[in-house]
Formats: C-alpha cells, sequence, structure tokens
C-alpha cells in the first residue's frame, strides 16, 4: 500500500474521528459548568444531576436509531448532522435564559453524542483497508479521550481569563458569563468538523448497498489501488447478498437460554463499568475537588489532570490489550479501581469542619457574619451535618453561591490523598474496564447475535451512565462524600470478584473456539 494511499485514509479517519473529539469535549464540559448554574438557577441536587444526564439520555436513544438511519441516508450525512447538532447546542446551551432551556440545548447535542459514537467507527472501519483497520478506528476512542482533556483545559482557561486584568477578556465578559463561554466554545470544533465533512467521500459499502459501484470504486481506488478495489467491492457485494438471505437477529434471541453465559458476562460488565463511578469523576470532577477544600481555581486545575492521566492510559491499554490479555487487565483494573475508591472515602471520612474567627473574617462579605457567628470553633466530623447546619444558618441560595469558598475555609483533610484517589482510579480504568469491555464485547457474543447483543448491553451500559450522573450531586448532598465513594468501592469489589470466576480470557482465541466454550 502506497504512502500517498495511507495519507488518505488516515487523513479521512481523522476528519471522521472529530466526530469522538466532539463527544468527548460536550460530556466534559459540564464538569465546569455545574459550580454556576446550580445558584444562577437555584437548583435543586436532583436538578443539577439532570442538567448533566440529560445529554446521555437522548445519546442512548440516538444510539438506537443512528445506525437504521445512516443506512438510509448513508453515513457521511448522519455525520454532517451530528456536527449540525453539536453546533445547535454549543451556540443553545451558551445563551439559556433558563434551566429549562438549557437542558432542551443539552439534549440537542446529546443526539449529535449518540450518532458520532455509532456512526464515526463505522465508517472508519467501512472505509480502511483490513491492515490499518484496527488503528485507523482507535483513532476514535482516542479522540474522545483527548477531548475529555482539552474540556477540562478550556474550562481551566476561561476560568483564568475571568480573573485576569487583560482588556480583552473584561470586554469579552469572560467574568460575568464564565459557564457560557465554557459551553459555547464547542461550537468552534463543531463547525470545524462540519465543513471538513466536505471532504469525506461516501462510505464506499453504503454506495455498494444502494447500487452505486462507480462512486464506490473512485473512493476505493484512492483508498487501496485500482487492482485491490475492484477485489473489495466483489467481497462486499458477495458479503452484502449474503446478509440479505439471513434471517435478521432480533432482541428476543439473544434471551436464548444456550446465550445465558455470554448475556450474563455481558450484562454485569455492562453495568459495572458505570457503577463504579467513571462518570461522577468525569462530568463532576471540579465539584469532588472542591469538597477537599482547595477551592475554585485549584479544582478546576486539578481535574486537567485527569484529562491527563485518562489519555496516557487509554494509549497505554492500546498497545498492553493484546499483549498481556483482557482478564488480566481487568483484574488489575478493577483492583486499583476498588482500592482508589476505599482511599477516597477513607480520606473524606478522616476531614473535619470547623470555622475560626480568622476564617469567617476572611470570607466574601456576601456571606452573613452574625449568621456564622454561632458555628465559631464548633468541629464538625460529618460533611452532611456540617452542610445542613451552613444552609440553615445563611440560607440555601447563599451557600450555593459560596459554598468553594466556605469549604476551602472549614476543611481539614489531606487533599493530596483525594487527588492520589482520583487519578489512580481515571488511570485504573482507563487501563481496563474502560476500552477492554467493547473489545470483549464483539469477541463474546456469537456471530449470528453479536451486532444486536452490543446494541443491547451498549443500551443498559448507557442507561445506567445517565442514573449515576443523575443522582451524584444528590447522594453527595445526602450520604456524603465518604459514603458515596465507598458505595464505588463496594460496587468495585464485587465486581472484582465477578471477573475473576466468571469471565474468560479471550486472548488468542478465534471467535468461532470462543463459541464453542461459552454458547452452550
Amino acid at each position: 500500500m502506497k504512502e500517498s494511499k495511507i495519507g488518505y485514509v488516515v487523513l479521512v479517519s481523522l476528519i471522521v474521528a472529530l466526530g469522538g473529539f466532539l463527544m468527548g469535549f460536550d460530556a466534559s464540559v459540564i464538569s465546569g459548568v455545574v459550580k454556576f448554574i446550580e445558584p444562577e438557577f437555584d437548583l435543586s441536587k436532583l436538578e443539577l444531576g439532570w442538567a448533566v444526564s440529560s445529554l446521555t439520555l437522548t445519546a442512548t436513544l440516538a444510539m438506537l436509531i443512528a445506525g437504521p438511519l445512516s443506512n438510509k441516508f448513508g453515513r457521511k450525512k448522519i455525520l454532517t448532522c451530528a456536527a449540525v447538532l453539536y453546533a445547535i447546542s454549543a451556540i443553545g446551551s451558551a445563551l439559556a435564559p433558563s434551566f429549562i432551556l438549557l437542558v432542551l440545548a443539552r439534549m440537542i447535542g446529546g443526539f449529535g453524542v449518540g450518532a458520532s459514537l455509532i456512526i464515526a467507527p463505522m465508517y472508519i472501519a467501512e472505509i480502511a483497508p483490513p491492515k490499518i483497520r484496527g488503528t485507523m478506528v482507535s483513532f476514535n476512542q482516542l479522540n474522545i479521550v483527548i477531548g475529555i482533556s482539552v474540556a477540562f483545559f478550556t474550562n481551566y482557561l476561561i476560568l483564568n481569563l475571568g480573573q485576569s486584568e487583560a482588556a480583552w477578556a473584561h470586554v469579552l465578559k469572560f467574568d460575568q458569563y464564565n459557564w457560557r463561554w465554557m459551553l459555547g466554545l464547542e461550537v468552534v470544533p463543531a463547525l470545524i468538523y462540519f465543513f471538513s465533512l466536505f471532504i469525506v467521500p461516501r462510505s464506499p459499502r453504503w454506495l455498494i448497498m444502494k447500487g452505486n459501484y462507480t462512486e464506490a470504486f473512485k473512493t476505493l481506488k484512492k483508498v487501496m489501488g485500482e487492482k485491490a478495489a475492484e477485489q473489495d467491492i466483489l467481497a462486499i457485494k458477495e458479503s452484502i447478498q449474503l446478509d440479505s438471505t439471513k434471517r435478521r437477529s432480533r432482541l428476543k434471541d439473544i434471551f436464548n437460554p444456550a446465550l445465558k453465559t455470554v448475556l450474563v458476562i455481558g450484562l454485569v460488565l455492562a453495568v459495572l463499568q458505570q457503577i463504579t463511578g467513571i462518570n461522577s469523576v468525569f462530568f463532576y470532577a471540579p465539584m469532588i475537588f472542591e469538597q477537599s477544600g482547595i477551592g475554585t481555581n485549584a479544582a478546576f486545575s486539578q481535574a486537567i489532570y485527569v484529562g491527563l492521566v485518562n489519555l496516557v492510559f487509554t494509549i497505554i491499554a492500546m498497545f498492553l490489550i493484546d499483549k498481556f490479555g483482557r482478564k488480566p487487565l481487568l483484574i488489575i483494573g478493577m483492583t486499583g479501581i476498588a482500592i482508589s475508591m476505599f482511599v477516597l472515602a477513607y480520606g473524606f471520612n478522616s476531614a473535619t469542619y470547623s470555622l475560626t474567627e480568622k476564617s469567617i473574617s476572611e470570607l466574601p462579605k456576601e456571606i452573613g457574619r452574625q449568621e456564622l457567628g454561632g458555628l465559631t470553633n464548633v468541629v464538625f466530623s460529618s460533611d452532611t451535618e456540617f452542610k445542613k447546619v451552613l444552609i440553615e444558618s445563611i440560607g440555601e441560595p447563599v451557600y450555593k453561591t459560596f459554598e468553594a469558598e466556605i469549604l476551602k475555609s472549614a476543611t481539614s483533610l489531606n487533599s493530596n490523598l483525594i487527588l492520589f484517589g482520583i487519578l489512580s482510579f481515571v488511570a485504573s480504568f482507563a487501563i481496563s474496564i474502560g476500552p477492554v469491555m467493547w473489545v470483549l464485547f464483539s469477541e463474546l457474543f456469537p456471530n449470528t447475535i453479536r451486532a444486536v447483543a452490543i446494541s443491547f448491553v451498549g443500551f443498559v451500559n448507557s442507561v445506567i451512565s445517565f442514573l449515576v450522573q443523575l443522582i451524584f450531586p444528590w447522594e453527595l448532598a445526602t450520604i456524603g462524600n465518604s459514603m458515596t465513594f465507598m458505595l464505588y468501592g463496594i460496587f468495585g469489589v464485587i465486581g472484582l470478584i465477578f471477573i475473576i470466576m466468571k469471565v474468560p480470557e479471550t486472548k488468542g482465541k478465534t471467535l468461532e473456539e470462543l463459541e464453542k466454550i461459552l454458547v452452550h
């Protein structure tokens, strides 16, 4: 394969994989926004969770319809629509005058997330030659992780611009509209994605499905040369004809008693990946760090470390998964996840909360000094009790606005331990169940029901992700920081036991060999 043809494939794959970047950015940018929209719109904890999780809800719906729509209208057209939805969502979120309109704008973006999550890797797999297909498809996953990292960084950058003395920053009102800039910034990569897709050809497999062999041949010729293109068109035509003669698998087929083992493994892994709290960290990282009393700026800067660690260990996982095996990575990662969560539970459980005369005098003037007078030098060992008394003293609106400043003045704990716990958790996830789950899904299920089965367990995974994001702020407020992370750790231990006892090693085995072992 000539370098020029490889270069063309890489260019097209990188452009399409921008959908993954936008997905990661859109999902994580909200982490910097929650602190500001809670007091501005006077949100309850469940409303705050809804503002975050609503995107996942519509993404889940989009994942169910994106495949059929791409078969009808084409992969490229659906990706172009996704780019438009991202742009509309970014502008709508930034300008939203109310909580309801903000949620609606986020939900529009969710449709883009779901579509790009399904269609971008599908398109790349259909255009890339077999020798480099795996690497090209991995661009999408890598871009998701990069998008998450960039969102944490731009949130921190906008926060600092709002506090800077630069005249242009004041003109653009980065201080007054910080969260709106955080959300609106996404319109830039969305527009780049939209216009870049004009140079992307339509999927050759889709063109052949529609009988457009001439255009399909032109595209494949650019990708792999004339002779290979002719052979590939014949192979695709044969595959499509063969598929048309087969009975399409239905959802009820996956509940066949012979598939009980693989279905249970798939469902447990789908739930486990989310119920150990990964999207609590990605969607609420600054909020978690603020709970350790380090203040807003430090919380936003530490969130950048979350993105970087996730990126580095995702790349490491890509290199190790075929050398080290799936099950060892899962065992190591799940052990790390459980330990990290127990470290966080211990760190928050050992915290004490107390306001001195000096710390009260240093708080913002908007917080009434007289109302806090009765709390001077009173030591609390429970974060929920401390917050409850504070809200009763100064009122919930004031507390929501200045929570970070109050916690910074009152909290005594080992913030470095909290940072270590979060980063080790993200590293453990990124090297194990994060990427490994999807690889296992593609290997565990038999050919005849693979597509339906992966869609089903992927749907369950998204539903759990939605619920975790929705209730996380409520959990922190109701059962406290320590107990929330303790629960995640307990789920991690249960998952580790299940993996050791039930999950098979799939490395080096053909799909047919695995079917004989698991389907009976």
